[in-house]
Formats: structure tokens, sequence, C-alpha cells
């Protein structure tokens, strides 16, 4: 029953949103359906629920991470939304663009489309059928489609457009990897086939090899497309840029996710099918062309928020990549995913308060934050140090995890090209966030007070991401290894 109550109690909490009549009472049904919602999850660590539904939902290692990472990346957006929507309902009568949806339609909308997209980003999580998931990963698209148009602009009009276009396009293809995923496991015969993880993994030897390839390269472009691989991430750009910074965090630090779990999810039947060569080779090509193809944006990015767009293109590659070397690399892949998280929502929160503060997204108008926002800018140096593997945050340690596994390989043409790239990249970033962090501010701006409510949880986001560089607890630990071991890994 917990297995339904994940997915259960946001869309309740949405239901709630939709027929609370004040904006106090919706607050608090966001808040309260995020903290059941992490009680829940956190319980499942130490009792596993059992399978349901005749094993169509169920929760491994792989799902519990990325259930974990969701809860509690979701449970920190929903404390930071609540002081968000005062203060731009506070700001209702403002000229500027992230102020204007509250006279355009209600907080009802943004706030149940945030738990409704909690609840389909968790039955990703808990989905063993994979026409289930397929489901899900589609419900996903549209629970966010909502939260990216909020603004009512027409830049925000064009990137949900184009989100719901583009991931379209991408989950119909993955839909087709589902047909040939069902003729692969019939290899011929007229039974019907389950689409349930372990009966395909179960029976993976007597699969139709080439019908299986086929599947994996249908799955590896539709849901890439939705995780963000280069060169099907064109999407993913203008959706950062124009969703409000709270729904950006929550786009780039889980949704990504979701699609990464999905591609995950085929490269077990190809493990379990003799075939994880093949699809750890593609993983490979994939994430050192993502990881490229960010850099080449990243260094003459004049958005801050799309530059952190890109950077999430990158750190989907360096995911990709990992699992890609098998090994030791799929360990520091799955640890980069919880890094990744954290640190990704800590910048897009931060990037909230510089957007209210200076009204711009343009890097060339925003100079001086450590004087203007503090607190806030100190955050923006940390992210940026987080989010570029510096030491000793978490990110560090998982980057040095995947390069040890390429050395080990003696894949030394792939750790010196990705070592250039993420130098690349490191030059990049630096030249525009310390940049925004230094100088003089503006005449006009003044020293902003900042609320608990807007540095709070960019506080414990930091300061995750930094203890996992320094230490990292046992129960994690083991996940994380049963988490690989599922891929192939150790």
């Amino acid at each position: 029953m917990i297995l339904a109550l994940v997915v259960l109690v946001p869309v309740l909490g949405a239901a709630s949103a939709a027929l609370v009549k004040t904006s106090a009472l919706r607050r608090a049904a966001l808040i309260l359906a995020a903290a059941v919602h992490a009680v829940l999850t956190g319980r499942m660590w130490f009792v596993r629920p059992e399978p349901i539904f005749h094993g169509w939902l169920g929760l491994d290692d792989l799902g519990l991470l990325f259930l974990s990472v969701t809860s509690g990346l979701f449970l920190c957006a929903a404390v930071y939304a609540v002081g968000y929507l005062g203060r731009e309902s506070a700001a209702t009568h403002s000229d500027f663009e992230e102020n204007i949806f509250f006279a355009n339609a209600p907080e009802a909308v943004f706030i149940g489309g945030l738990l409704m997209f909690l609840a389909t980003m968790s039955l990703v999580t808990i989905s063993q059928n994979l026409g289930i998931l397929w489901v899900a990963v589609e419900a996903t698209t549209l629970a966010s489609a909502p939260l990216i148009y909020f603004h009512r602009h027409h830049r925000s009009l064009e990137a949900t457009w184009k989100y719901l276009l583009i991931c379209s396009v991408g989950i119909a293809l993955a839909l087709l990897g589902n047909f040939f995923l069902v003729a692969a496991a019939s290899n011929g015969h007229s039974e019907s086939t389950s689409l349930v993880l372990s009966d395909l993994i179960r029976q993976g030897s007597k699969m139709n090899m080439p019908w299986l390839k086929a599947a994996f390269l249908f799955f590896l472009v539709g849901y890439g497309t939705k995780m963000g691989l280069a060169p099907l991430h064109t999407w993913l750009p203008d959706a950062h840029s124009e969703s409000p910074s709270v729904v950006s965090a929550l786009l780039s630090g889980a949704l990504l996710n979701c699609a990464f779990l999905a591609i995950l999810r085929a490269q077990q039947i190809c493990n379990a099918a003799g075939l994880g060569s093949f699809g750890r080779d593609l993983l490979v090509l994939f994430g050192l062309l993502s990881i490229g193809w960010a850099g080449i944006f990243i260094l003459q990015q004049l958005d801050y928020k799309r530059l952190l767009a890109y950077s999430s293109v990158e750190h989907m590659g360096i995911l990709a990549l990992g699992v890609g070397l098998g090994g030791a690399g799929a360990f520091g892949s799955m640890l980069h995913a919880v890094n990744h998280s954290l640190t990704k929502g800590l910048l897009f929160l931060v990037a909230g308060n510089i957007l209210a503060a200076y009204q711009t997204k343009e890097v060339t108008n925003v100079r001086g934050v450590l004087r203007v926002l503090p607190i806030s800018g100190v955050l923006w140096i940390a992210g940026f140090l987080a989010i570029t593997a510096m030491p000793p945050f978490g990110t560090f340690l998982s980057e040095l995890t995947i390069v040890k596994a390429m050395l080990d390989q003696g894949r030394f043409v792939v750790a010196v090209l990705f070592l250039a790239l993420l130098s690349l990249i490191f030059i990049g970033m630096s030249r525009t966030v310390l940049a925004m962090a230094q100088g003089r501010p503006a005449d006009k701006l003044t020293p902003v007070t900042e609320t608990w409510s807007a540095v709070a949880t960019p506080i414990l986001l930091a300061v995750a991401v930094l203890a996992l560089g320094v230490y990292l607890p046992e129960g994690l630990t083991t996940v994380l290894r049963a988490a690989a071991r599922e891929l192939g890994g150790q």
C-alpha cells in the first residue's frame, strides 16, 4: 500500500489545492503533501515494500535511489515555493514578466501542477512494467507543461510548445521501443509477453537479439530526448530558462533523472541478454557528445538560466558516460546523479533570488551579487564550485570515480577527452559566474534583505552536496552499490 501512497498523496494534495479558497491553505497543502511524501520515501529505506498489482509496481535499489532524490528535492522546492509565491503575489502589479502570471492564472494551478508533477515522477520510479513506465514518463510531460507556461509570456509559450512537441516525438519513439521489445521477448512465439522488468531479465538470453538492439536504440533516442542528451536536447534550454526558478530546479534535478531511469531499465535488459557492451558503447558515445555540445554553448552563453540548462546537458552526458563505462563507473554515475540533483537545485533556486533582485536574466546586466545579495552570492559561488566538480564537494568525488574507471579500463583517450571538455566548461562557467558575483552593481540597486524562505533550502542543499564530498553514509553507499550492480557495475 505504501507504494500506492507515494503517488496518491501528491494527487490528493493537488486536489486539495484546487478545492480550497485561500492561498495559505493551498501552500499548506503543498508543504504537507511534500513532507508526507518524504516520510513515506524515508520509511522505504528501512522497510522495502512488496510489489503490487502483479509486480507492475515495485521498488528496487535503482528506483529507491531516484525516488529519494526526487522526494528530497521536491520538499526543498516546496519550502522555497511558499516564499516565492508570497513574494510574487505581493508584486502582482510589477511590469516584470516574473510577476505577471498572478494576473492571468490562479495560484492553485501552480501548486496543483507541482504536486501532479511529483506524483508522475514518483510513478516513474516505482514502475516495474515498461508499459506503465512509458505512460508515467509521458505523464510527467503533461503535468509539467503548464508550469513552464505559467508566466504567460510569448517566450514561455514558445518554450512550452517546443517542450511538448519534441518530448512527444521522443516518447513516441520510446513506444516503438516497447513494441520492438515485445517482438524480441516473444521471439516468434504466439503467447502473450510480459513487460515486467524481472520477467524480461529472466528470459534475456532467449530474446531475439536484432529486435532487442532495435528496441534499445529507440529507448535511447526516445527517452534520451526527455533526458536532454545531445543532440536531442533542444527543448531543454528554453524550458529551463522560461520556467519559474523553482520549476527549473525540479526539471533539472528530478525530471531528467526519470528519463535516465527509463534508459537504465533498457540497459538492464541488454545486460541480461548478453548485449551489455552494445548499450554501454552507445551511452559512452552520447555521453561524450552531450558534454562537448554543452561546452560549446556554455562558452558564449549570455543568459545565466540557459547557462545552467546547458550545464544540465553536460551532466546528463556524464551520467550516461559513467554507466557506459560499467564497473566502478556505474557507481560513480549513480553517486553523480545524487550530487547533480542537489547542486542544480541549489543553483536554480539561487538564480531565482538573483532574478527577483535584478529583474533580468542577462549576464551583462548582473554585477555585484555578493554586495546586493550577500548570502545568495556566496551560495552562487559555492554552487559554481560544486557543479564544476571542485573539491571537497560531492561532485568531485563522483567525477573522480568515473575518471578512475576510465583509467582502470585503459580508456586513456576517453579520459583525456573527458577532462579536456570539463576544463573547457570550467573556463566558460567561471567567466560568467565570477563576473556576476563580483564587480559594482548598478546605482539603482541596493542590498536586499534576504528572507529565510529564499535562502534556507539553498543553504541546506549546499551543505548536503558538501557533506557528500567528505562522507558517504553507509546506507547510501549500500544502495549506490546495489544500484550499480543492477546495471552490471560494481
